[in-house]
């Protein structure tokens, strides 16, 4: 930290500063601040004249190396721990006390005379278009948001490194603690007493950080920006490249980098005040800074569940979400003492799910008592409000014992002679999901005319077998059977249900577990009892392509609405061209 630039800096913004205000600013001695004015005054920094401080010409062009360049502001993740607001707004455009959190430390910036601000975006990106043409800012895409921690981040902004701040989009900053001019590498922090899982600093008398560990005890921890000297970023740029090239690293925050390499970054401490930089941790931590969401988050699923319940938003607590699934957004939340899950519709379903057929066969079930019990199911929304089981878990694909009881609760549906007035029909669904890709312009097969001949060809054998039609859930993925504390087995999820050749059903559970031809064969030995006849294997082959195909095409116009579902349509499209395969050996020796 360059003191010498701490006093010129003080005396540019202050020219009538005292000697004792200096000391307070750089948190020294008055002697030892005097000390410093000497040294400014001996290099012509600053002059004295009627007993004022002013920065002579030679001070300004020492002070100018300390110019702030450009500001970053993180802003790609999700914020998990603020949903359901985060299902809608981006953790960073929140509003606290009537303004969103990025907006403050973008106008503190400007405050202070930088403008060229940089906001990295990823989830739900486009709704920070508007700061483009408010503020004059640049968005810069990271495409790995969703799959990696803010060491990609960064390095997606490594070229942008210089004396550069280093922002959080969901930081409240109450005092403007920017400045034009930086002195030094630093880190906000702030003192915590007791335990703490945060980041925990020990430093020296001269605030310099000199070891960092993950919790502590009493202990200063990292909370707030990060100011990097243009030294600092050099140094640390190919240390970003090193460790993002290192496998293993997906999980990285670019502090580890900091942690690991304090020899070679040096870096200061810049305490703050409890109450001048805020993380909230939650939306219970952001009730009590801002009384507003107590009662009223401008959220459509807090004010569903208040209304539902019969209850202010202050009493929905205990906040958490799920892992999203590949069709709708869940979180959890208890009520007092009493735990539910909330289902949230994902983008694009309401083109892809019936909510009144869906709700159809939740009555049809309702007397088995297999699925979770519902409070309320909304219609028009889709929205869902029912009881969370503590202590469950969901099926594991490679656990048989586990797959012979789902596979049991199946075939219990199956045959329990349940109807509903709609069917589930692949030739329908596949032209739809087709027509919605066209639409999009989103097919990526290049084999892809090739393979829907075929697929074709496998519909109109399936026109001509004498089916049964039962009801099916269709969505047997291993995440929606789960098993209570008690032993039980549920079957949650039934908005895909409708009336279908049961088999469809064992095809389906089959490709969700990326099951090989071996897993498939013992698969359906368990649901049958028995061996296949030739023609159930040709069917449940057909059915295991058809479905790949179907779900390659649900993942393509999913994506092309901004979801992402890694490997999935890849390995479904596949299933579609070698169950093809199969399925033209079975039809040869059927003849």
């Amino acid at each position: 930290m360059n003191l010498l630039a701490r006093v010129c800096r003080e005396v540019q913004k202050k020219s009538h500063i005292t000697q004792r205000e200096i000391a307070q600013k750089l948190e020294v001695s008055l002697g030892r601040a005097n000390q410093y004015i000497k040294e400014c005054i001996d290099s012509h920094y600053i002059e004295i004249t009627n007993g004022k401080y002013f920065l002579t010409y030679k001070g300004n062009e020492f002070l100018s190396d300390f110019k702030v360049d450009n500001a970053i502001i993180i802003a790609a993740g999700f914020g998990s721990r603020f949903v359901p607001l985060t299902f809608e707004t981006p953790k960073g455009l929140l509003e606290v006390n009537g303004e969103r959190m990025i907006e403050r430390q973008i106008r503190q910036l400007n405050e202070k005379g930088i403008y060229d601000i940089t906001i990295v975006v990823g989830y739900l990106k486009e709704k920070f278009d508007y700061l483009i043409d408010k503020y004059g800012v640049k968005l810069l895409y990271n495409p790995e948001y969703s799959t990696k921690n803010n060491l990609a981040t960064v390095y997606c902004a490594r070229h942008l490194l210089k004396n550069t701040y280093i922002l959080s989009s969901d930081n409240w900053i109450s005092n403007n603690m920017f400045h034009l001019y930086e002195c030094g590498s630093w880190y906000s922090c702030v003192y915590k007493e007791g335990k703490t899982s945060e980041w925990c600093l020990k430093v020296d008398k001269k605030k310099k950080i000199t070891n960092i560990t993950v919790g502590g005890f009493d202990a200063l921890v990292m909370y707030g920006p990060v100011y990097f000297t243009n030294e600092f970023s050099q140094k640390l740029i190919p240390l970003l490249e090193e460790y993002y090239a290192r496998p293993g690293t997906e999980d990285f925050y670019w502090e580890h980098i900091l942690l690991d390499n304090l020899n070679k970054l040096p870096i200061y401490a810049n305490e703050q005040s409890v109450d001048n930089v805020y993380e909230f941790e939650n939306l219970e931590e952001l009730r009590e800074f801002d009384k507003s969401y107590r009662n009223y988050s401008n959220n459509e699923a807090m004010y569903h569940i208040s209304k539902v319940l019969d209850i202010p938003e202050s009493e929905i607590q205990n906040i958490s979400c799920l892992k999203a699934g590949m069709t709708n957004k869940s979180f959890v939340f208890s009520v007092k003492g009493k735990d539910y899950i909330f289902r949230i519709p994902g983008q694009g379903t309401d083109r892809l799910i019936n909510r009144k057929q869906e709700a159809t066969v939740y009555r049809a079930i309702a007397h088995l008592q297999i699925s979770d019990h519902i409070v309320s199911f909304d219609e028009k929304t889709g929205y869902k409000l029912s009881c969370f089981y503590k202590g469950a878990h969901n099926l594991n694909s490679q656990n048989w014992e586990e797959i012979a009881k789902a596979m049991s609760l199946i075939k219990k549906v199956h045959c329990a002679g349940l109807t509903v007035k709609h069917c589930f029909d692949l030739r329908e669904r596949i032209y739809f999901y087709e027509k919605l890709c066209v639409m999009n312009h989103c097919i990526e097969f290049y084999d892809y005319f090739e393979v829907k001949q075929k697929m074709e060809e496998l519909l109109q054998l399936i026109d001509t077998l004498n089916l049964p039609k039962v009801l099916c859930h269709i969505d047997c993925i291993p995440d929606n059977f789960i098993f209570l504390s008690d032993g039980s087995l549920k079957l949650l999820d039934w908005e895909y249900a409708g009336m279908c050749d049961p088999l469809v059903d064992i095809a389906m559970f089959a490709i969700y577990c990326y099951y090989d031809e071996d897993q498939i064969q013992r698969l359906i030995q368990l649901y049958l009892g028995r061996e296949a006849t030739l023609e159930e294997e040709l069917r449940i082959d057909s059915y295991i392509a058809l479905s790949g195909f179907l779900w390659a095409l649900w993942t393509e116009y999913k994506q092309s609405l901004g979801d992402e579902f890694g490997e999935y349509g890849m390995k479904m499209y596949r299933y579609a061209k070698d169950y093809y395969k199969r399925a033209k050996i079975l039809m040869e020796k059927r003849e």
